[in-house]
């Protein structure tokens, strides 16, 4: 695995790259999709390659991912060298017309897990996500689904995604008391220009043991250092078809981020993606960031942004120019750091 950094993720045994791939750019199975990219399986098998050389062997998919062609093109990729990759994959979204194709009921996940152990083409899968919080179904019935797909072998560990603070505690509550399964790993979005994340979800993810998988960590491709104050956007651009659809960021506070990251990559030698993907390497919980790619360019280029670190001074900065007033009641509560310390303050006076 080279040089590439590995941590575990939340509190498990399992270790996961700090850099891990994924996969929404194969397949373009729709017009969404078609904006992040379509690599078909010839160049999906490179990307793979090229992943692996570099220690990277975590792959993420979903379902939903082109409807399934992501899977589909993954599956093919990693073929004959399974034993090599750990796969993440995730279900509860909507898989077709029935009443029944989304949710996570116990009817819905052990389908939908099966059909991506199909399309995969494995019979397990390492990680596997609730995409989203199902407030109709018992969580009873949802952990111990997902606690009787690990006893099975299907399911290696679990985790969730886009959940609330309350939805996760819920869960991790649910298997503790019933000494099932719990999640061991969050799949958030957190980037330079959205950094909720770190309101209580981060705080939550410190105190429970839950790790974090970073999903669009480049802001929806806003923090490519090609969308810049003044200027069109790039000719090629998921904003032009997705903007609406990814997380919403001020066109002003996005150019304030964007110019301190010109300044670190200047006195740091780096790019500015590959900066904004460092600083977060280096935040409290995050256990892997995953990043995607269009092509080998863009992969070399986003693998470069470990196996070093930006200097304490030069995170401060980018904290500075990133830092927004919460919403209550967290801008109430950093009143009252010297009990309730953010989870920043708390893991460096605990490392200090």
């Amino acid at each position: 695995m080279g040089d590439m950094e590995f941590r575990q993720l939340g509190r498990s045994g399992l270790k996961v790259p700090v850099l891990s791939f994924g996969t929404g750019t194969f397949g373009g199975g729709n017009e969404f999709f078609k904006a992040w990219g379509a690599s078909d399986v010839a160049e999906a098998s490179r990307l793979v390659d090229i992943c692996l050389e570099a220690g990277v062997n975590l792959f993420d998919t979903a379902d939903i991912y082109s409807d399934g062609l992501s899977e589909t093109i993954l599956g093919k990729a990693a073929a004959g060298r399974r034993d090599k990759v750990l796969i993440s994959t995730k279900a509860t979204f909507r898989m077709g017309p029935e009443p029944n194709d989304l949710g996570s009921s116990r009817l819905h996940l052990i389908q939908a897990c099966e059909a991506s152990l199909r399309r995969l083409g494995t019979d397990y899968i390492d990680i596997y996500h609730l995409h989203g919080f199902d407030a109709l179904t018992p969580q009873e019935e949802v952990l111990s689904t997902l606690d009787n797909l690990v006893k099975s072998g299907k399911v290696r560990y679990i985790a969730c995604s886009n959940f609330s603070g309350w939805h996760l505690m819920k869960s991790l509550d649910v298997s503790d008391r019933y000494g099932w399964v719990r999640h061991v790993g969050h799949q958030v979005y957190y980037s330079l220009i959205n950094r909720e994340y770190e309101w209580e979800l981060m705080p939550l993810g410190l105190d429970q043991g839950v790790g974090a998988l970073i999903w669009s960590p480049l802001g929806w491709g806003r923090l490519t250092g090609k969308v810049r104050r003044g200027q069109p956007l790039p000719a090629v651009s998921r904003l032009h078809k997705t903007a609406d659809m990814g997380p919403q960021v001020d066109d002003e506070h996005l150019y304030k981020v964007v110019d301190a990251l010109d300044e670190m990559a200047k006195e740091t030698g780096k790019s500015v993606p590959q900066v904004a993907l460092n600083w977060l390497l280096q935040r409290p919980t995050v256990s892997t960031v995953i990043f995607g790619a269009r092509n080998e360019e863009q992969l070399r280029q986003n693998l470069q942004a470990a196996g070093w670190n930006l200097a304490p001074e030069q995170v401060a900065k980018l904290d500075h120019a990133s830092d927004v007033t919460p919403i209550y009641p967290y801008w109430h509560q950093r009143q009252f750091t010297e009990r309730n310390p953010t989870p920043v303050a708390h893991v460096e006076k605990s490392s200090g």
